[in-house]
C-alpha cells in the first residue's frame, strides 16, 4: 500500500521538513522493522536528509543551489522553469530509511525535507513501508 500526503510550499524554493508526517505513518502502518521508501511524482522538487537544528542550512543550500543553477542562461524550455528541473535532478526524488523500534533510524541532526524549487505549489510525496 502506498501512502500519501500533501504538503503545501509557500516560496519558490525551500526546503519543507516532513519528518514528523512520515515518522506518523510508520507508527500507524505497525512496522517495527523494515523500510521506508519515500517518493515524490513531480519533476520540478524532490526530497533530501539533511540537518533539521539549524534553520541556516536550508538557506545555505537553497543558496548555493540558486548560484550552481541560475536563471541567467539561455534555456530552451519554454515554461520558464529549467533550473526548478535541474536542481530537482541533482537532488533526486526518492528517499529509503530503515526502520528500527517503529521508529525511522536517522542521525541525530537529521531530517527529511521536501525540496521546493518552483513553488509555491501542492506537493504530494507518497511513502510505502517494507515491514522487515
Amino acid at each position: 500500500m502506498i501512502h500519501k500526503f500533501k504538503v503545501k510550499t509557500s516560496a519558490r524554493s525551500e526546503m519543507c521538513d516532513i519528518t514528523r508526517e512520515v515518522q506518523a505513518l510508520v507508527r500507524e502502518n505497525g512496522a517495527a522493522e523494515g523500510v521506508c521508501h519515500v517518493f515524490v511524482p513531480h519533476t520540478t522538487c524532490g526530497l533530501a536528509v539533511n540537518e533539521n537544528a539549524d534553520p541556516d542550512v536550508k538557506r545555505d543550500i537553497i543558496a548555493k543551489l540558486d548560484d550552481a543553477v541560475s536563471e541567467d542562461f539561455d534555456y530552451r524550455h519554454g515554461e520558464g522553469n529549467s533550473p526548478a528541473h535541474i536542481k530537482s535532478v541533482l537532488v533526486g526524488p526518492s528517499l529509503t530509511v530503515f526502520i528500527e523500534d517503529k521508529t525511522l533510524q536517522l542521525g541525530t541532526w537529521q531530517g527529511l525535507y521536501l525540496c521546493e524549487y518552483d513553488g509555491p505549489r501542492s506537493r504530494e510525496v507518497w511513502v510505502k513501508i517494507l515491514k522487515g
